[in-house]
């Protein structure tokens, strides 16, 4: 009887900015053995990320390209697309990353760029949207896992997770809820894209 042959390990590269609990959140479902990946790369925008210091626990290298560095701001983005092209990862994961990917960057790893956004989109894109949220009133919030495209969190949604609004709800328990979400819904996507689950189609993803 002929064994089955494992399917190679997808090469993933992280996008970070700031703390890091999503890439925490991801790195340790692979650590188990529950992800078929490879974390290859961090690349971060900010040397004082605390994000470094998560990767290095997880022993994933890290590329710092400090944005503030950069006199001129194209230069940045032409490095960072130089970054990911050299490493040729099979999916790129935003995880608290803070800047916009240039158009370049998205038709080079088209459909193989997931980020996480605190907000069930479309509603609350950009920044602070659990803030907006909150402002706004209403009685559900949440997370976003999708696909990115070339406008602003408006890229395909392959899961979301709903976090109810309490009477009495500060904004920063809604935020730290919403996190919870987040931690849950960011690597089941990632693994979903691992073992080759999700299929485009009309915008809409499939999870096979």
């Amino acid at each position: 009887m002929a064994s089955l042959i494992p399917k190679p390990r997808k090469k993933l590269v992280f996008l970070a900015s700031g703390r890091g609990s999503n890439l925490e959140a991801v790195l340790q479902v692979i650590q188990k053995g529950k992800i078929p990946a490879n974390p290859a790369f961090l690349v971060t925008d900010n040397p004082e990320a605390l994000s470094i210091q998560i990767a290095a626990r997880h022993n994933v290298p890290a590329k710092i390209l400090d944005f503030k560095s950069y006199s001129k701001k194209e230069e940045y983005h032409l490095d960072l697309l130089r970054t990911l092209q050299e490493i040729s990862p099979d999916l790129i994961v935003a995880c608290g990353y803070m800047r916009i990917l240039k158009p370049e960057i998205i038709r080079a790893f088209q459909n193989r760029i997931i980020n996480i956004h605190p907000s069930l989109l479309p509603s609350f894109t950009g920044l602070h949207a659990q803030k907006q949220a909150f402002d706004y009133g209403v009685k559900v919030a949440g997370c976003t896992a999708h696909f990115v495209d070339e406008g602003v969190d408006s890229g395909p949604i392959i899961l979301q997770g709903v976090v109810k609004i309490e009477e009495g709800m500060t904004e920063r328990e809604l935020t730290l809820a919403i996190l919870k979400e987040e931690h849950k819904i960011l690597p089941l996507a990632v693994k979903y894209f691992c073992e080759d689950r999700l299929f485009i189609k009309d915008r809409k993803v499939s999870i096979l």
